[in-house]
């Protein structure tokens, strides 16, 4: 008898602790798309909330929120547009801190780019694919790159612009470009990789904040305070990310 009682309270904490989980909609820029992916099993496995996400370049992101898009968490590719959505009244003042510090790196399938720089200048491809730097921080460094390189002038006609930096890694791995500029953390662990100098762009400090359309959800809060954990950082790192 006592063990059927155990059992039947541990089963009503149980339905207990399902009836209070909660789903917080993220929006997150698609150089982390992996990594978000794989926290969400263990953000749900830490807290009981269940994530989703929608993946896009951090400022046609920006666009959907400022439109009302019910997201209720920000995760940017730059430090701007989150402090952005605080001042025009989107985000909860005091929410915003750095997730992941990003790198640019070069890449290609089919060259040779233990000199990137070398190969940049000689000229030996019709293709260089980059996200667009409008809305993509990403692709805003890679222009920053090529203008200290000073390659903008020779470089801009043989361009190819992806919405994003998923699609632009798309490009060079379907072939339709033969090197491009990416986030680092796209290509950790494969070849053709030429990690642009930091000191050719500006810092890719990626902020987080909450909005305000889940300021009351309970499991928006617990995303971010998820986020700042050792679990998720280390995730985050091992993925290619400098730590905030």
């Amino acid at each position: 008898m006592k063990r059927v009682f155990v059992l039947g309270l541990l089963a009503s904490l149980a339905l207990s602790s399902l009836a209070h989980a909660d789903s917080v909609s993220v929006a997150v820029a698609a150089n982390f798309t992996k990594v978000a992916e794989e926290l969400a099993p263990l953000f749900t496995a830490e807290t009981g909330h269940t994530v989703s996400y929608s993946f896009g370049a951090t400022g046609q992101l920006y666009t959907q929120i400022s439109q009302g898009a019910p997201f209720e968490v920000f995760l940017a590719a730059d430090d701007e547009r989150p402090s952005k959505a605080v001042a025009e009244g989107l985000a909860v003042e005091g929410t915003v801190f750095t997730y992941a510090v990003g790198a640019l790196a070069l890449y290609s399938t089919s060259l040779d780019l233990s000199d990137g720089k070398a190969v940049l200048a000689a000229d030996g491809f019709a293709k260089l694919a980059i996200a667009d730097p409008a809305t993509a921080p990403y692709g805003r460094a890679a222009m920053e790159a090529l203008e200290a390189l000073g390659l903008t002038a020779a470089v801009t006609s043989k361009l190819v612009t992806g919405e994003n930096i998923s699609q632009t890694l798309q490009f060079i791995e379907t072939g339709n470009a033969e090197l491009g500029f990416v986030a680092a953390s796209q290509v950790v662990g494969k070849s053709g990789v030429w990690p642009v100098p930091a000191d050719l762009y500006q810092p890719i400090r990626q902020d987080a904040v909450l909005l305000k359309t889940g300021e009351a959800n309970p499991a928006a809060k617990a995303y971010l305070d998820f986020l700042k954990s050792d679990k998720a950082l280390a995730v985050i790192t091992t993925a290619g990310y400098a730590a905030p």
